[in-house]
């Protein structure tokens, strides 16, 4: 079976380079991996100290920075080196402080692995979620570094769990310590003779509740709210803005709305903009603008939502009506209600809290309006809903503490 795996993965990249003249996509991940080994042989020098984080992409990253910005904290001498193995993960956060260098990871081939571990000689390894290369497992486990892996998520339908994954589950047994997100997955490993694991929970809990204690003031959104009731839509896709714009074009309440597409392509934001019958207002156009007379507010950036969320009464998460749901933890620990697609099934933290009654599903434009009225003229209710949405967090929040004292015994 390891020849049969070296055998694909040297296929694969073979495959992926020649792709890579025809998708965008696929250049900057075989482009992006030709600089890897000469960025860790300018930056990492043989001396230095150095924890290896490795995220697949930018979800991944989100979950995996708590842990990281404690490691800084309390590990300033050591080096802090991130890898990505998606091109979505390292375009947007290739310059993040969050780490002292930021690389793609090289393909999980035997040389590659060697050359790669060679340059960067971590004496810690994170692995973050779900990122099993056997190759680097292997000779991890080889060189005796200790690897965790940290708000892992396992289910049984994966083939560890199978008759035919014996090689997979070998990988598995490099890791010095899991540290899981449920119970399921914790005996889902015990089922397979792996007891070095802790239940924590997931980091990404930490990440957001940390978001309350940093500054999110924005004057130029007090200034458009104002007194007005506002709804926050973050991340949504053209299909979540055919639910809400019509809404928007018919309200008569005293209401605000500010939208983050997705999508920051020109066109998509213009025939947005078109769509909306009321004055609305793009981010990029607010100088020289009377921001407080419009109605909408289109955001035409990015890093700012998470912010913006702090200022809504109700938020809507897109990516339930179309290819996967977005960070609903965002507005949610600004306690206030959440409303979300449809598809939300596999979204863990959206199935608990649309259980638990802090997030709301809508099915329709008709489903959106009629919610969106109906919080709007019951304040009670709205802080109900947030108060759930509060606590959930609260009560999930410390996998990054029990990590960070696991790793006090590895250093």
């Amino acid at each position: 079976m390891p020849t049969i795996y070296n055998f694909i993965v040297s296929l694969t990249w073979q495959f992926l380079k020649l792709l890579s003249h025809i998708n965008p996509k696929l250049n900057l991940f075989v482009k992006g991996r030709k600089n890897t080994l000469s960025t860790l042989k300018k930056h990492v020098s043989e001396t230095d100290s150095v924890i290896w984080v490795h995220a697949a992409s930018l979800g991944e990253y989100e979950q995996g920075l708590p842990v990281m910005e404690k490691i800084r904290q309390r590990y300033p001498q050591h080096k802090l080196l991130l890898t990505f193995f998606s091109p979505s993960g390292y375009e947007i956060k290739k310059n993040t402080k969050a780490a002292h260098v930021v690389c793609y990871l090289p393909m999980d081939t035997k040389k590659k692995v060697s050359a790669f571990l060679d340059l960067a000689h971590p004496e810690l390894v994170l692995f973050i979620k779900y990122e099993i290369w056997p190759n680097y497992l292997a000779e991890l486990k080889k060189r005796a570094i200790p690897t965790l892996l940290v708000s892992a998520l396992f289910k049984s339908n994966q083939i560890y769990f199978k008759g035919y994954g014996g090689f997979m589950r070998k990988a598995l047994l490099a890791f010095t310590h899991f540290y899981v997100q449920d119970d399921t997955s914790k005996k889902l490993l015990e089922s397979i003779n792996l007891s070095n694991v802790t239940v924590s929970g997931d980091t990404r809990f930490d990440r957001v509740h940390e978001i309350l204690e940093r500054d999110n003031q924005l004057d130029f959104i007090k200034k458009f709210k104002q007194s007005s009731f506002c709804t926050v839509a973050g991340s949504t896709w053209p299909e979540d803005e055919k639910i809400i714009v019509p809404y928007i074009n018919t309200s008569s309440m005293d209401e605000k709305f500010i939208i983050a597409p997705h999508t920051l392509k020109s066109a998509h934001i213009q025939d947005l903009k078109k769509s909306i019958t009321k004055k609305s207002i793009l981010f990029s156009n607010l100088e020289n603008q009377n921001i407080e007379d419009a109605d909408v507010l289109i955001l035409d950036t990015i890093g700012i939502l998470t912010k913006v969320y702090s200022y809504a009464d109700v938020s809507y998460v897109g990516g339930g009506f179309a290819t996967g749901l977005h960070n609903t933890l965002e507005p949610a620990v600004f306690g206030v209600p959440v409303l979300i697609g449809p598809n939300y099934k596999g979204f863990r933290e959206a199935e608990n809290l649309v259980e638990l009654g802090g997030i709301i599903p809508v099915k329709s434009e008709i489903s959106f309006s009629e919610t969106v009225k109906k919080l709007f003229s019951n304040k009670d209710l709205r802080d109900r809903i947030g108060k759930i949405n509060e606590q959930f967090i609260l009560n999930n929040k410390g996998a990054s503490i029990q990590i960070m004292e696991h790793i006090r015994t590895l250093l």
